[in-house]
């Protein structure tokens, strides 16, 4: 059986993950968007070398930032990831505060590798606000899901309009949203402002831990433009290693950053998957026992 530990960023995930792992004969797989990357080590707050020896763990620290990698791609990768597990009969943790990829993951999501190449030229010198507008103009409704400043998947939505003929947005619905998994969705659902605080400690250990020395590495070695250092915590020391902002304020920006993508993370999980909440850890566990003894 499949169980997704999902919730907001600094929840208890990852511990409750690998606890429930060791007690149920379970590995793990990873459901965040950056902790795929390598390098990226301290800002996405991956489970330590230490936790992955407690338990084998898949899908972590294993793509190169200068590489691109998207939803699709992690479909293809978790689900050969999820067929050898199941053959050999174990128990599945997926564990992330990505929802989409986790959704992409375990329903029957169609990513079409077959758009016909269409000329995208007459957009090259439009604004990330034209292209906005323009994609509202054709899709409405996949706006609502891309920020504005996200040209890629704001000109990737557009393009599956051109070359199909259909919006992203037809597309999505014309699928049946069905699971292909037995999956049991676990939610943690923390005190806003008990997380808030979480959060905001959580940052601080990161600076002292030795963040900002990270993404000066990473800039030195890597085009900072690749998808990798969209991450929170690396795009505003970005900003202040280019001198566009003070260390304090980067730091007071990605705490922001943070607690405002707890917030959406749990949006998206109360609209968009099945879940089970639970106000503590516990509870969470002595559920998934109770689950698996049945």
């Amino acid at each position: 059986m499949i169980f997704v530990i999902a919730g907001p960023t600094c929840s208890g995930k990852s511990s409750l993950a690998i606890r429930l792992a060791t007690a149920i004969n379970g590995e793990i797989i990873n459901g965040d968007a950056f902790q795929v990357y390598k390098e990226l080590n301290i800002g996405t707050a991956k489970p330590s070398e230490e936790e992955r020896k407690i338990v084998k763990h898949h899908l972590f620290d294993f793509i190169s930032p200068s590489r691109e990698y998207n939803v699709k791609d992690y479909q293809d990768d978790v689900r050969k990831v999820i067929n050898e597990l199941t053959t050999q009969r174990k128990n599945i943790i997926i564990v992330g505060g990505t929802g989409l990829y986790q959704k992409a993951a375990l329903y029957d999501f169609d990513f079409s590798d077959e758009l016909e190449k269409v000329d995208m030229s007459d957009l090259n010198e439009k604004s990330n606000e034209e292209l906005y507008d323009y994609l509202k103009s054709i899709d409405e409704e996949a706006t609502k899901n891309i920020h504005k400043n996200n040209r890629k998947r704001v000109l990737r939505a557009i393009e599956i309009y051109r070359s199909s003929g259909k919006t992203k947005s037809e597309i999505i619905h014309a699928q049946e949203h069905k699971l292909v998994y037995d999956t049991l969705f676990i939610g943690l659902n923390i005190n806003r402002d008990v997380l808030y605080d979480m959060i905001n400690a959580r940052v601080d250990k990161m600076i002292s831990d030795g963040l900002v020395e990270e993404v000066k590495n990473l800039k030195a070695n890597y085009d900072i433009t690749k998808h990798a250092f969209q991450a929170i915590g690396y795009k505003e020391l970005i900003d202040y290693l280019d001198d566009k902002t003070s260390l304090e304020d980067a730091i007071e920006l990605i705490k922001k950053h943070s607690r405002n993508y707890a917030k959406r993370q749990m949006t998206y999980f109360k609209n968009q998957l099945p879940m089970i909440w639970f106000d503590n850890v516990n509870d969470a566990y002595e559920h998934v026992l109770n689950k698996i003894s049945k």
